[in-house]
């Protein structure tokens, strides 16, 4: 493995059944991977609900991306010391009671506020259950071991948002929230029960974790998320309108296209498990110079139809392996601010979501098309692989300037 991943984590710890206590780790990232996508999936029944327009209840989407950004860093500041296990734990629980309470909300106020709460354990779950997973594995299998806990997440797309999905439609949208709390359950039972103790870092303080953010390496790694990754969300989040009235296909298209766009996010988070126990900077160069290649692609593929399902697969392949091996180059870089470093990636990640949004509604708002947000998606991955250079290049200069152990 050419990193030095996991050399400031703590020792490494023996789990006496390490499949599932990853399986354990990788279920909350199906619970949180499951509420933060059905959002999408049901707002026009959420809208109904709460007694507000459709483009008003899609704020709730946005509170929720706003919480993972705020909770990110102050959870990583103020648990670092914490019992890894207990943490996590702790975070599930907190899971389990803001999905309750968005299920109980009766105003679009109440809905937004327990939306905001419920995304602020989302990084730092990650961030720890990465760092658990790296320190249960041996040295050559910790990157295959934090992509299968990333691997929730990505299994959610294909099988839970449906699923709660269909459940929302049919037994009204509180159900799913219902749904997920349940899962968050699951979630602590299963950690208990198989995932061993983990101490935190002892010597962990809030201005250690904070120094994270005087590290270049850490900002450029953030940079590259917050910007690379978004290319992927200019097209996914107009998805529905590119197959149906640019492709000209039915509206029975726009779930086979999500599937695919989940299972897409399986195999890039897979891939990424074995790319990253090769290189991690050199995954994360081909998969940004890959992901520039097919966001090509699909502005030229997108009146075609079905020829954009195996573009949309690609994409979503690629954009996982950066997910993935983003936060194992966060892990690294970090240096001691380990937990804070780890949970940085979800909070960057979810300024991609709305940054690429953003920008591909900007582009068809100004009459450009549904093709447009591809060319936006294309000068965001240029943008996020010109960091990455200048990282690689900034990480070889230092790594000459390091003294040679005898």
């Amino acid at each position: 493995m050419s990193t030095t991943l996991g050399t400031t984590s703590p020792t490494p710890t023996r789990a006496p059944h390490f499949a599932l206590a990853v399986l354990a780790l990788a279920m909350g990232g199906f619970a949180i991977g499951t509420t933060e996508f059905v959002t999408m999936g049901l707002i026009r029944e959420i809208a109904t609900g709460v007694d507000v327009s459709i483009p008003t209840a899609g704020h709730v989407i946005s509170a929720y991306a706003l919480g993972v950004v705020v909770g990110a860093p102050v959870l990583a500041f103020f648990g670092a010391k914490w019992p890894r296990r207990g943490l996590l734990v702790a975070l599930m629980a907190a899971y389990a009671v803001f999905n309750a309470l968005s299920a109980l909300a009766t105003s679009f106020e109440l809905l937004a506020l327990a939306r905001f709460f419920d995304g602020l354990p989302h990084g730092a779950y990650f961030g720890v259950a990465s760092l658990v997973a790296a320190s249960l594995a041996p040295p050559e299998r910790k990157g295959r071991a934090v992509a299968m806990v990333m691997l929730g997440l990505s299994v959610a797309n294909v099988l839970g948002v449906p699923a709660t999905t269909w459940l929302g439609q049919h037994l009204g949208w509180r159900a799913a929230f219902w749904a997920v709390s349940v899962l968050a359950l699951v979630t602590v039972a299963m950690i208990l029960a198989f995932v061993p103790s983990v101490p935190g870092d002892s010597e962990a303080t809030g201005r250690r974790e904070l120094a994270a953010f005087s590290k270049p390496q850490v900002w450029l790694t953030l940079l590259v998320g917050a910007v690379g990754f978004g290319g992927m969300f200019a097209v996914f989040s107009y998805i529905a309108p590119t197959v149906t009235e640019l492709g000209g296909l039915g509206d029975g298209a726009v779930p086979v296209f999500l599937l695919v766009f989940g299972l897409g996010m399986v195999a890039g988070t897979w891939l990424a498990g074995e790319l990253a126990d090769w290189s991690i900077m050199k995954s994360l160069l081909g998969s940004s110079v890959g992901m520039g290649v097919l966001l090509v692609l699909f502005f030229f593929a997108a009146p075609h139809g079905w020829l954009l399902l195996p573009v949309a697969f690609g994409i979503t392949t690629l954009g996982s392996v950066l997910v993935v091996n983003l936060q194992l180059r966060l892990m690294d870089v970090a240096g001691d601010a380990q937990t804070l470093g780890a949970a940085m990636n979800h909070a960057a990640l979810n300024v991609a979501n709305a940054l690429g949004a953003w920008l591909g509604g900007l582009v068809i708002a100004a009459g450009y098309g549904y093709r447009a947000p591809a060319l936006v998606g294309v000068g965001l991955s240029v943008a996020g692989f010109v960091v990455l250079v200048v990282s690689a290049r900034a990480q070889l200069r230092s790594n000459r300037r390091e003294p040679v152990s005898a």
